[in-house]
């Protein structure tokens, strides 16, 4: 939860609006539900550390960010690219169920898999209602494009990355 220091250091929605959205449309993921996390893990401090040793906008984790490539956590843009692809792949494991990816998210999946939904730390449940108070709809939707391609014996492939953009994938025809 946001602690004094965040509420004192924090910037505002409107600095990060032109980042947040541009980061949201590269990875499907709602703007509004990146704003709503990000009020709720950091209020806008991008140099807020908790003291789980979560850091920056989103709250990382140090692991979390290193797998998802983020080289300085306290860099706007960096932590929120990490923390979005994280959102993203939290929304595709979970189908958009809002309140299991917002737990995975607080708590990790570890605690979401152990307990078959929603864990019962009065922490992660006040953090899925505070939340929720920013951003009402029940299912997160990504929206991942799929692409269709044909492999090298021919037959056809589907992906959500585009032909061509990573090693195994063919150029577009």
């Amino acid at each position: 939860m946001i602690g004094l220091a965040a509420v004192l250091n924090a910037g505002t929605r409107s600095d990060y609006v032109p980042l947040v959205e541009k980061i949201g449309e590269k990875h499907g993921v709602p703007a509004a539900f990146i704003h709503a996390v990000i009020r709720a893990e950091s209020n806008y401090d991008p140099r807020a550390v908790s003291a789980k040793g979560a850091a920056g906008l989103m709250q990382l984790m140090p692991d979390t960010a290193e797998r998802y490539g983020v080289k300085d956590i306290f860099d706007a843009a960096d932590n929120l690219e990490g923390g979005v692809k994280y959102l993203k792949d939290l929304i595709q494991l979970y189908d958009g169920r809002r309140d299991l990816v917002l737990a995975a998210y607080n708590a990790g999946q570890a605690a979401v898999k152990k307990y078959g939904g929603v864990p019962p730390y009065p922490e992660t449940q006040a953090y899925i209602a505070v939340v929720r108070s920013s951003y009402e709809s029940g299912i997160v939707r990504d929206r991942a494009v799929i692409y269709k391609y044909y492999d090298a014996q021919g037959s056809v492939c589907y992906s959500t990355r585009r032909p061509g953009s990573s090693p195994g994938l063919p150029e577009k025809p």
